[in-house]
């Protein structure tokens, strides 16, 4: 079993920050720092080089890092096979999840009450990021499950399909947008509001657009967004158009705050997936996150 030091140390090389490390494991930044001393003085070896604010792994820390990385997996195979042997067996675990805005804000909320009340050792963490953002933490190891929009191909990432959501056009119940069918050349004409580079939303829009040999930057974009309540918020008050999740605009779509501004021959569904590192799709609590979470949503479908 890996000692609290050496996890501390794991939380410490993944992020490259003592006050990061201390925020993800709700510890001080004191006690972090000590028990990364503590294992510097058993090892008689500095782990870490410090630059300023920054910190970066000496060759022996990157050398500990990556063994460690496998004693972890090993770590995961040990306790999936107990829990096989024991129904007693139930380990504390930390579980490091990031996901894409739409999935982070509207999606796991509601669920993951359910799910920490029928597993009460487990401590979780959700990252949120635009799907581009939450690939490379996955493959830097600062998370161990994803769930993007699409697929983006990579080779040592395998994709596990969740829901599919519509990405609709919207804008606020006072835009005389609203009493109007469009047609896709009719955007030429219409202000746009979009997602930041790197959203799987505007991915979404960008494969739709392209069909009809359309390309964002010869549409009249007003402004891009970061994040899905900005583009929300926005919309609310300005006469553009906005392109957003129709799981993230559910509400508003009922009060009437926000409509629906159909765009003839414009589809925009996606899929959301769940990522892991190729070789880690067995590894507990994870595959069973991934099952109760598809348990969950395959019954609202």
């Amino acid at each position: 079993m890996l000692s609290y030091k050496h996890e501390i140390f794991l939380e410490v090389a993944r992020l490259l920050s003592f006050t990061k490390a201390s925020q993800n494991l709700f510890v001080s930044q004191s006690a972090v720092s000590k028990h990364v001393k503590a294992l510097e003085e058993e090892y008689k070896i500095g782990l870490f080089e410090r630059l300023g604010n920054t910190v970066k792994l000496t060759p022996a820390g990157q050398l500990l890092y990556q063994k460690l990385l496998v004693a972890k997996q090993l770590q995961h195979e040990l306790h999936q096979e107990f829990t096989a042997l024991s129904a007693d067996y139930s380990p504390r675990f930390r579980m490091m999840i990031g996901a894409s805005t739409t999935i982070s804000l509207y999606v796991l909320p509601p669920v993951l009450s359910a799910y920490l009340n029928k597993n009460p050792n487990i401590q979780l963490t959700l990252k949120n990021r635009n799907s581009e953002n939450i690939l490379k933490a996955l493959l830097d190891h600062e998370i161990d499950l994803g769930i993007i929009e699409g697929i983006n191909k990579v080779s040592n990432v395998t994709y596990t399909p969740f829901l599919t959501d519509d990405v609709i056009a919207v804008c606020s119940a006072k835009n005389p947008l609203n009493r109007q069918n469009l047609t896709v050349q009719d955007l030429h004409n219409v202000p746009l509001a979009v997602r930041e580079v790197g959203s799987g939303t505007l991915a979404v829009l960008e494969e739709a657009l392209a069909e009809h040999h359309l390309k964002l930057p010869d549409l009249p974009v007003k402004v891009r967004l970061g994040g899905t309540e900005a583009l929300k918020n926005f919309v609310r008050v300005d006469t553009c158009l906005a392109f957003l999740p129709r799981q993230a605009v559910v509400k508003e779509l009922e009060s009437g705050e926000l409509l629906e501004v159909p765009i003839q021959g414009l589809a925009m569904r996606r899929q959301f997936n769940f990522i892991q590192r190729r070789g880690t799709e067995n590894n507990l609590p994870y595959k069973d996150f991934v099952q109760f979470m598809k348990r969950h949503y395959s019954k609202r479908e």
